[in-house]
């Protein structure tokens, strides 16, 4: 079967523009999204072939317009957690790309993840993130750290996993700032996360994931800290390579599936580089 270049390359533009109706519950991660089809796109060669300059200014208006500000009569109080970029406009706030600050509401936080992918966006776009407001950004961060290392993807969420770490170490590496993550703390908590098959889980004591191994090889290389952060690379390298068979399996005696393709091999790529 041949690659077919000009089908993709039409398909990411077509989800850029308008989210078909299967898609539209998603809404919410629509920054998300876009990052799989702007990364495609990038991956494909064809950003600047197909992407207009114009259409280039207005998504990363679009994209700046999601950023969660400080509050301005109490900066460094109100927002101080929830600070970054939404995943999306469904929370009704006005369309404002160049804001400085924004008013307080409770339930329009940023999210780590769409934080990540919105900075990813932009670099893709060509953006200089001169609008993010860095020291909001790593202060939610530090906020979300937890006393044990792990990270949570927005102020009050139960959830505490490596994916989030990723997110973080992802944006810090972006921003050239470590400040906002303990490293130290970070890194043994990875360790914890780290099986009997020396591949890493989501949490502690939980089995072996491909997804979440990747999240937790790729922190640690962004971190610098690989080879002290991994109990055993050799272990490793040999439960990803057993994860293939017509394609790459998630977890043992699961079925192949082309996104462990990505996450698998992803997880071989950074750690012989």
């Amino acid at each position: 079967m041949t690659f077919d270049f000009d089908k993709h390359i039409n398909y990411f533009l077509s989800n850029l523009r308008m989210l078909p109706s299967a898609y539209t519950e998603t809404e919410t991660n629509r920054m998300t999204l876009a990052f799989f089809c702007l990364a495609g796109l990038e991956l494909l060669g064809a950003t600047d072939k197909v992407i207009s300059d114009q259409n280039k200014h207005d998504w990363i208006d679009w994209i700046y317009a999601q950023q969660i500000l400080p509050t301005k009569d109490n900066e460094n109080e109100l927002n101080k957690t929830h600070c970054g970029f939404r995943g999306s406009s469904w929370s009704g706030r006005s369309f404002q790309p160049h804001a400085s600050h924004c008013e307080y509401q409770p339930y329009d936080s940023a999210h780590i993840a769409n934080t990540y992918t919105a900075l990813m966006n932009l670099l893709i776009l060509g953006d200089d993130l001169s609008r993010v407001n860095r020291k909001a950004v790593l202060t939610t961060i530090r906020n979300l750290q937890q006393a044990d290392g792990s990270i949570s993807p927005t102020d009050g969420s139960l959830e505490r996993d490596v994916r989030f770490i990723y997110c973080a170490s992802a944006i810090s590496y972006m921003l050239n700032d470590w400040s906002a993550i303990d490293v130290e703390s970070t890194i043994e908590y990875i360790k914890r996360l780290q099986s009997y098959e020396y591949a890493i889980g989501q949490s502690p004591g939980e089995e072996s994931h491909g997804g979440s191994t990747f999240c937790g090889v790729g922190a640690l290389t962004l971190m610098n800290h690989q080879q002290d952060g991994l109990l055993n690379k050799e272990k490793l390298i040999k439960w990803c390579v057993s994860r293939q068979s017509s394609g790459f399996e998630g977890r043992p005696n699961k079925k192949a599936d082309t996104c462990y393709c990505f996450w698998i091999g992803a997880t071989l790529k950074v750690i012989f580089l």
